[in-house]
């Protein structure tokens, strides 16, 4: 493949938050070494930051579990038939999907058969359940930036290129992100205990756990004295879905404080997490907190998984899979149970120490993943253009 020498039009489709995060980084790092670039696609407030000519909301796109696709389905491919015909129409110079392998891949596919390079940014987690998708990837993706180490190595047996190029999180958040500083600018005054909710960034995720996060967070304030609870929520939408819960169960005895936003600057105020599954697990890592891991699915799209036997892992918590071991406790589906789920929080807010193995070994994977990734996934999507290997560039 040789690189046009017209600027750049790429097209790039994220289909949640934490792509739209992986996405805004990314276009970053290709106009460092293209400023003229231009990008259309889909994508969240981030990547429209950065100069995305955003073609549909990407709320239309963030839908999650195997049932909750499948009502939404006929929308989604015709979407999908939209944007395929659009850039097929008027082909861009690289189209570059992000994570939603379900919906990206299909794309890719369809675009990388009309001879436009692809990129899929994020590996599916074929290494963890339907290993079969495998053969999707190889078929659609030119070439796969991964986020975790371990990734290139079983793509390659596959005859994937594949770049591990770590998390832009990890670049973003330094070292050390002074408590003090984010209570500061969170309005927290004094240095009572504090337990973070992280109750997910989907409405079906807060529909599914704020009831049994905000009973565990009494179980917490049954035994903590003064305990501060903060729950950082991704929307208004989102918020109100959370505030009804508070209201149907009359927790107006927590001591709750709702933000609208800066989840990071939450984490980092507290001194436990209870979290969903998902990218904020990463980010508590990263910043070192403990944290309790919840999630329910859907109970057809459970069903389905474990009848079938779809997960091939022993983890589902970002932090375990990277640690391959359990560093942080996970209650999922039934094992949600709030006294339970509160055990480790209390022993975690009595004594901070008592978190000092898994602190370690959160500074070892954040190390690992430090990797100046938005510049070096850059580097991979412009030596795709070239016809060359990343690594000759080094």
């Amino acid at each position: 493949m040789k690189r046009p020498s017209k600027p750049l039009r790429i097209a790039i489709v994220a289909n949640e938050p934490s792509g739209d995060l992986l996405g805004a980084g990314l276009m970053r790092g290709l106009k460092r070494l293209h400023p003229e670039a231009v990008f259309e696609g889909v994508g969240g407030v981030h990547m429209e930051a950065e100069g995305l000519e955003s073609l549909v909301p990407l709320e239309r796109l963030s839908i999650m579990g195997l049932v909750e696709v499948l009502k939404h389905l006929p929308e989604l491919l015709g979407i999908r038939r939209e944007l395929a015909a659009r850039f097929l129409d008027h082909p861009p110079d690289l189209f570059i999907g992000i994570d939603a392998p379900d919906f990206n891949l299909g794309l890719e596919q369809r675009l990388r058969q009309g001879g436009i390079p692809t990129v899929h940014y994020v590996c599916p987690s074929v290494w963890a359940w339907r290993t079969g998708r495998v053969k999707k990837i190889r078929a659609a993706a030119d070439l796969v930036l991964c986020l975790f180490p371990f990734e290139p190595e079983f793509l390659a047996r596959h005859g994937i290129r594949a770049e591990f190029v770590g998390h832009t999180l990890a670049d973003a958040i330094p070292m050390d992100y002074p408590s003090v500083d984010a209570r500061k600018r969170l309005g927290v005054e004094g240095a009572q205990p504090i337990l973070a909710l992280l109750p997910g960034s989907r409405m079906s995720e807060v529909q599914a756990l704020a009831a049994t996060f905000l009973e565990t967070a009494r179980h917490c304030a049954n035994q903590i004295e003064g305990l501060q609870i903060l729950v950082p929520l991704v929307n208004p939408r989102v918020r109100d879905a959370f505030q009804a819960e508070v209201e149907r169960g009359g927790y107006h005895d927590l001591s709750l404080k709702l933000i609208d936003g800066h989840a990071r600057d939450a984490i980092a105020a507290s001194d436990a997490v209870l979290t969903a599954s998902g990218t904020a697990t990463l980010e508590t890592l990263l910043l070192r907190k403990p944290m309790v891991v919840g999630y329910r699915l859907n109970p057809l799209t459970y069903w389905i998984v474990t009848t079938f036997k779809l997960v091939k892992v022993r983890y589902v918590a970002i932090a375990n899979l990277l640690a391959d071991r359990e560093i942080v406790p996970e209650f999922i589906q039934d094992r949600l149970d709030p006294p339970a789920m509160a055990k480790p929080l209390v022993q975690w807010l009595r004594d901070p120490q008592s978190a000092a193995e898994m602190r370690e070994e959160a500074g070892r994977i954040h190390q690992l993943l430090s990797r100046n990734t938005d510049d070096y996934a850059a580097a991979g999507v412009m030596a795709l253009l070239d016809g060359k290997d990343l690594h000759e560039e080094e």
